[in-house]
């Protein structure tokens, strides 16, 4: 346990002072953490199980909780009001990120590897994680804390929501390799596996039953918990028809995911990116 994880535990329970000058100066130290990588809102453990560090999450919160609504410096007539303690991170060159002109913000406490490219306009937020060699395409979102692999490449206008509270609750989490569509949306803390491939407008919730043809059976969410879609699954748009005579008479049905196959040579050519585009 370092030093600024025992401050905002204390803040975050109540035993220390938000106002106190050392919650502070531990929560700027927990935002270099994160940007470093030194630290990160959930990890993968040797078993393959992800786990949520609960005071990063914890410490955020203080964050937000302690942070006063300050005007952020702007180029010409624009005005941005935002927490004096979370602006735009201020990326470097010998960060080795690309970040396109074009309207793109990183908050401060996300961590983006270096290799990544951030085409415009882009957000990422606080807690989250980017993976080397990762692409963010135009009108992504990266949610808070969410955690994005390795070489993953989001498409345009795909939203990775952010999951702050309860601290406790599984950030969304794509792993290495993903090709996640256009207009894709995962939240609620959804695990994406590795290699898996999400076709353009697939939308994944904790209440999203993804059905999987392949091996003829239904993926739901446990109780409290995340959905999770398997290694190298192909996940389609799809349908299903609602129940009812109303329903039946006017042709209703339900959007719903459908895994119509699992990633192979084909899939790999397909998805493959543009060594020029890097």
């Amino acid at each position: 346990m370092n030093a600024a994880q025992t401050v905002l535990q204390a803040a975050y329970s109540g035993a220390r002072p938000a106002a106190d000058p050392e919650v502070e100066a531990a929560f700027q130290t927990l935002l270099e953490q994160l940007e470093s990588g030194a630290v990160r809102a959930a990890e993968c453990g040797a078993d393959g199980q992800w786990r949520v560090n609960l005071w990063v999450k914890e410490g955020i919160l203080v964050g937000f909780r302690t942070g006063r609504v300050v005007e952020l410096p702007a180029a010409g007539p624009l005005r941005f009001f935002d927490k004096h303690n979370l602006p735009p991170r201020a990326l470097r060159l010998e960060d080795g990120v690309r970040v396109v002109p074009g309207g793109t913000a990183v908050r401060r406490g996300a961590h983006v590897a270096a290799g990544v490219i951030i085409m415009p306009p882009a957000f990422i937020n606080v807690g989250a994680s980017i993976g080397a060699g990762s692409m963010i395409d135009s009108h992504a979102l990266v949610g808070s804390c969410a955690q994005i692999g390795a070489r993953v490449h989001l498409s345009a206008a795909a939203q990775i929501g952010g999951v702050l509270e309860p601290p406790g609750a599984r950030p969304v989490i794509i792993e290495d390799d993903v090709l996640v569509g256009g207009n894709c949306g995962v939240y609620e803390g959804t695990l994406v596996r590795r290699r898996a491939v999400l076709g353009a407008g697939v939308v994944l919730t904790a209440s999203t039953p993804v059905y999987d043809v392949v091996n003829e059976q239904i993926l739901r969410a446990p109780p409290g918990g995340g959905l999770e879609i398997p290694e190298g699954a192909v996940v389609v748009p799809g349908t299903r028809p609602l129940r009812g005579a109303f329903a039946e008479t006017h042709g209703l049905a339900l959007a719903t995911p459908l895994i119509v196959k699992y990633r192979d040579a084909n899939t790999d050519a397909r998805t493959a990116l543009e060594s020029a585009l890097r």
